[in-house]
Protein backbone atom coordinates (compact mmCIF):
# COMPACT_ATOMS: atom_id res chain seq x y z
CA UNK A 1 0.00 0.00 0.00
CA UNK A 2 1.24 3.58 -0.69
CA UNK A 3 2.71 5.58 2.19
CA UNK A 4 0.02 6.86 4.58
CA UNK A 5 -2.49 4.19 3.51
CA UNK A 6 -3.37 0.85 5.08
CA UNK A 7 -5.33 -2.18 3.84
CA UNK A 8 -8.06 -3.54 6.11
CA UNK A 9 -10.51 -6.39 5.44
CA UNK A 10 -14.04 -5.31 6.37
CA UNK A 11 -17.62 -6.18 5.55
CA UNK A 12 -18.51 -9.87 5.25
CA UNK A 13 -14.96 -11.12 5.91
CA UNK A 14 -14.77 -9.15 9.18
CA UNK A 15 -18.21 -10.45 10.28
CA UNK A 16 -17.15 -14.07 9.58
CA UNK A 17 -13.92 -13.66 11.56
CA UNK A 18 -15.79 -12.16 14.52
CA UNK A 19 -18.36 -14.97 14.40
CA UNK A 20 -15.55 -17.60 14.34
CA UNK A 21 -13.87 -16.02 17.40
CA UNK A 22 -17.20 -16.03 19.28
CA UNK A 23 -17.81 -19.67 18.33
CA UNK A 24 -14.34 -20.68 19.57
CA UNK A 25 -15.15 -18.96 22.90
CA UNK A 26 -18.51 -20.77 22.99
CA UNK A 27 -16.79 -24.10 22.33
CA UNK A 28 -14.23 -23.51 25.11
CA UNK A 29 -17.02 -22.56 27.54
CA UNK A 30 -19.07 -25.63 26.55
CA UNK A 31 -16.10 -27.92 27.28
CA UNK A 32 -15.43 -26.25 30.67
CA UNK A 33 -19.12 -26.49 31.69
CA UNK A 34 -19.32 -30.14 30.58
CA UNK A 35 -16.27 -30.99 32.67
CA UNK A 36 -17.66 -29.20 35.75
CA UNK A 37 -21.07 -30.91 35.42
CA UNK A 38 -19.36 -34.31 35.13
CA UNK A 39 -17.17 -33.56 38.18
CA UNK A 40 -20.35 -32.90 40.17
CA UNK A 41 -22.00 -36.08 38.86
CA UNK A 42 -19.02 -38.45 39.15
CA UNK A 43 -17.82 -36.90 42.45
CA UNK A 44 -14.33 -37.23 40.98
CA UNK A 45 -11.86 -35.20 38.91
CA UNK A 46 -10.30 -38.16 37.13
CA UNK A 47 -13.35 -39.89 35.55
CA UNK A 48 -14.56 -36.72 33.75
CA UNK A 49 -10.98 -36.10 32.58
CA UNK A 50 -10.92 -39.58 30.95
CA UNK A 51 -14.34 -38.88 29.35
CA UNK A 52 -13.02 -35.58 27.91
CA UNK A 53 -10.55 -37.54 25.75
CA UNK A 54 -13.53 -38.37 23.49
CA UNK A 55 -13.80 -34.69 22.43
CA UNK A 56 -10.49 -34.47 20.44
CA UNK A 57 -11.31 -37.87 18.86
CA UNK A 58 -14.66 -36.54 17.66
CA UNK A 59 -13.13 -33.28 16.40
CA UNK A 60 -10.58 -35.27 14.36
CA UNK A 61 -13.48 -37.22 12.81
CA UNK A 62 -15.35 -33.99 12.07
CA UNK A 63 -12.31 -32.44 10.35
CA UNK A 64 -11.74 -35.65 8.34
CA UNK A 65 -15.39 -35.62 7.20
CA UNK A 66 -15.06 -31.96 6.08
CA UNK A 67 -11.83 -32.75 4.20
CA UNK A 68 -13.35 -35.85 2.51
CA UNK A 69 -16.44 -33.89 1.41
CA UNK A 70 -14.28 -30.96 0.22
CA UNK A 71 -15.86 -28.43 2.59
CA UNK A 72 -14.13 -25.60 4.42
CA UNK A 73 -14.18 -24.91 8.16
CA UNK A 74 -17.01 -22.37 8.18
CA UNK A 75 -19.25 -20.75 10.81
CA UNK A 76 -21.91 -23.46 10.18
CA UNK A 77 -19.25 -26.20 10.52
CA UNK A 78 -18.13 -24.64 13.82
CA UNK A 79 -21.70 -24.88 15.15
CA UNK A 80 -21.44 -28.59 14.24
CA UNK A 81 -18.28 -28.88 16.38
CA UNK A 82 -20.08 -27.24 19.34
CA UNK A 83 -22.95 -29.73 18.93
CA UNK A 84 -20.51 -32.61 18.59
CA UNK A 85 -18.68 -31.78 21.83
CA UNK A 86 -21.94 -32.20 23.74
CA UNK A 87 -23.04 -35.40 21.98
CA UNK A 88 -19.79 -37.41 21.95
CA UNK A 89 -19.18 -37.29 25.73
CA UNK A 90 -22.33 -39.42 26.23
CA UNK A 91 -20.44 -42.50 25.00
CA UNK A 92 -17.60 -41.94 27.46
CA UNK A 93 -19.98 -41.22 30.36
CA UNK A 94 -21.96 -44.43 29.75
CA UNK A 95 -18.74 -46.50 29.52
CA UNK A 96 -16.83 -45.00 32.47
CA UNK A 97 -19.86 -44.92 34.79
CA UNK A 98 -20.57 -48.63 34.25
CA UNK A 99 -16.88 -49.54 34.66
CA UNK A 100 -16.77 -47.63 37.97
CA UNK A 101 -19.93 -49.44 39.13
CA UNK A 102 -18.38 -52.85 38.34
CA UNK A 103 -15.11 -51.97 40.13
CA UNK A 104 -17.13 -50.76 43.16
CA UNK A 105 -18.73 -54.22 43.53
CA UNK A 106 -15.30 -55.85 43.56
CA UNK A 107 -14.72 -56.85 39.91
CA UNK A 108 -11.10 -56.61 38.69
CA UNK A 109 -10.28 -53.55 36.59
CA UNK A 110 -9.47 -55.47 33.35
CA UNK A 111 -12.59 -57.65 33.66
CA UNK A 112 -14.70 -54.57 34.46
CA UNK A 113 -13.45 -52.79 31.29
CA UNK A 114 -14.19 -55.84 29.09
CA UNK A 115 -17.64 -56.31 30.69
CA UNK A 116 -18.47 -52.59 30.30
CA UNK A 117 -17.40 -52.78 26.63
CA UNK A 118 -19.66 -55.77 25.98
CA UNK A 119 -22.67 -54.50 27.94
CA UNK A 120 -22.55 -50.87 26.82
CA UNK A 121 -21.64 -51.51 23.15
CA UNK A 122 -25.26 -51.71 21.97
CA UNK A 123 -26.56 -48.55 23.76
CA UNK A 124 -23.48 -46.57 22.61
CA UNK A 125 -23.96 -47.62 18.96
CA UNK A 126 -27.74 -47.03 19.14
CA UNK A 127 -27.25 -43.51 20.55
CA UNK A 128 -24.74 -42.65 17.81
CA UNK A 129 -26.86 -44.22 15.03
CA UNK A 130 -30.04 -42.29 15.93
CA UNK A 131 -28.16 -38.97 15.59
CA UNK A 132 -26.30 -40.08 12.43
CA UNK A 133 -29.51 -41.23 10.70
CA UNK A 134 -31.38 -38.13 11.87
CA UNK A 135 -28.78 -35.85 10.27
CA UNK A 136 -28.17 -37.99 7.15
CA UNK A 137 -30.71 -36.16 4.93
CA UNK A 138 -29.18 -32.82 5.95
CA UNK A 139 -25.67 -34.14 5.21
CA UNK A 140 -26.75 -35.25 1.71
CA UNK A 141 -28.17 -31.76 1.14
CA UNK A 142 -31.71 -33.01 0.59
CA UNK A 143 -34.49 -30.43 0.71
CA UNK A 144 -34.72 -26.65 0.36
CA UNK A 145 -31.91 -24.73 2.06
CA UNK A 146 -30.28 -27.95 3.34
CA UNK A 147 -27.01 -27.18 1.51
CA UNK A 148 -26.59 -24.12 3.76
CA UNK A 149 -26.43 -26.20 6.96
CA UNK A 150 -24.82 -29.24 5.26
CA UNK A 151 -21.34 -28.70 6.85
CA UNK A 152 -22.89 -28.88 10.35
CA UNK A 153 -24.39 -32.32 9.62
CA UNK A 154 -21.19 -33.54 7.91
CA UNK A 155 -19.06 -32.53 10.95
CA UNK A 156 -21.48 -34.15 13.43
CA UNK A 157 -21.80 -37.42 11.46
CA UNK A 158 -18.06 -37.70 10.77
CA UNK A 159 -17.20 -36.93 14.40
CA UNK A 160 -19.76 -39.42 15.73
CA UNK A 161 -18.63 -42.31 13.50
CA UNK A 162 -14.90 -41.79 14.13
CA UNK A 163 -15.33 -40.77 17.79
CA UNK A 164 -17.65 -43.67 18.70
CA UNK A 165 -15.36 -46.32 17.17
CA UNK A 166 -12.25 -44.88 18.84
CA UNK A 167 -14.03 -44.27 22.18
CA UNK A 168 -14.47 -48.04 22.53
CA UNK A 169 -10.70 -48.50 22.16
CA UNK A 170 -9.05 -45.32 23.49
CA UNK A 171 -11.19 -44.70 26.63
CA UNK A 172 -10.53 -48.18 28.16
CA UNK A 173 -6.79 -47.74 27.44
CA UNK A 174 -6.69 -44.30 29.13
CA UNK A 175 -8.77 -45.63 32.06
CA UNK A 176 -6.27 -48.49 32.50
CA UNK A 177 -3.32 -46.07 32.26
CA UNK A 178 -4.70 -43.71 34.93
CA UNK A 179 -5.49 -46.55 37.32
CA UNK A 180 -2.02 -48.07 36.84
CA UNK A 181 -0.52 -44.81 38.13
CA UNK A 182 -2.82 -45.05 41.14
CA UNK A 183 -1.64 -48.63 41.81
CA UNK A 184 2.00 -47.53 41.56
CA UNK A 185 1.37 -44.73 44.10
CA UNK A 186 -0.36 -47.18 46.46
CA UNK A 187 2.59 -49.59 46.15
CA UNK A 188 5.05 -46.79 46.91
CA UNK A 189 2.98 -45.81 49.96
CA UNK A 190 2.91 -49.41 51.27
CA UNK A 191 6.69 -49.73 50.76
CA UNK A 192 7.27 -46.48 52.67
CA UNK A 193 5.10 -47.72 55.58
CA UNK A 194 6.97 -51.07 55.60
CA UNK A 195 10.37 -49.26 55.63
CA UNK A 196 9.22 -47.06 58.53
CA UNK A 197 8.01 -50.09 60.48
CA UNK A 198 11.30 -51.95 59.87
CA UNK A 199 13.26 -49.01 61.26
Amino acid sequence: APEGYEIKMTGEDETINEAMIELFKMLALAIVFMYLIMVAQFQSLRSPFIVMFTVPLAFTGGLLALWMSGMAVSVIAMIGFVMLSGIIVNNGIVFIDYTNQLIAVGIEKEKALVEAGKTRLRPIIMTALTTILGLSTMAIGFGMGADMVQPMAVVTIGGLIYGTILTLVVVPCIFDLFHKKEKARLREGIEEIETTLDQ
